[in-house]
């Protein structure tokens, strides 16, 4: 499990080594709801291409290996020259998980995803400024509209469900067509 000081300690020191990361996932949820709702077995991030290497890099110095590569990885090649994987899970030998995405930004500071993306996803600038607390540190995420899309195209657990949930409730946020069946009866 990955816990709320695993969270700030990760998120601080990738942002000391001058790393931007945006939370998604559970956790980018509980952030924007401001408290933790439920365990969390990952952090999932979504960073810049060109800072992956040195993430991997600070994180490997604290025993985080490279567990798999997502099916929707990409070895993409940064601006540095290197090679680099796009879509990929590391774990630590406590079994804390980070599950990283990168992407680039465009020239009106959109982020556009450098993993293989079919159907045509883009970070837009305003949902790449969300922001959240974890344990009442300032953390930036996805906007709650990008969250609930990024929950979309596969299926969903009955506690990612519930995530949803919460931000509609709390931001009105529409569910996912995929999903309004679903929905608990009443939100």
């Amino acid at each position: 499990m990955v816990h709320a000081e695993d969270v700030i300690n990760i998120y601080q020191r990738l942002l000391a080594h001058g790393i931007q990361v945006w939370l998604t996932g559970g956790w980018g949820i509980d952030a924007l709801l401001g408290e933790q709702t439920r365990p969390h077995k990952d952090l999932d991030i979504i960073l810049l291409l060109d800072d992956i290497v040195q993430m991997r890099e600070l994180l490997e110095r604290d025993g985080y290996g490279l567990k798999e590569l997502w099916s929707e990885n990409s070895w993409v090649v940064d601006s540095q020259g290197t090679e680099t994987a796009t879509a990929f899970v590391l774990r630590d030998p406590e079994g804390r998980e980070v599950d990283a995405h990168a992407m680039r930004l465009d020239d009106q500071g959109n982020g556009i995803p450098a993993w293989v993306n079919d159907e045509g996803l883009v970070f837009r600038k305003e949902d790449l400024a969300g922001e959240g607390l974890v344990a009442g540190v300032v953390i930036r995420c996805l906007s709650p509209e990008m969250q609930m899309l990024c929950h979309t195209g596969y299926e969903l657990p009955d506690q990612h469900l519930r995530d949803l949930e919460l931000l509609h409730e709390k931001f009105g946020v529409e569910y996912p067509a995929e999903y309004s069946r679903r929905r608990p009866s009443g939100a």
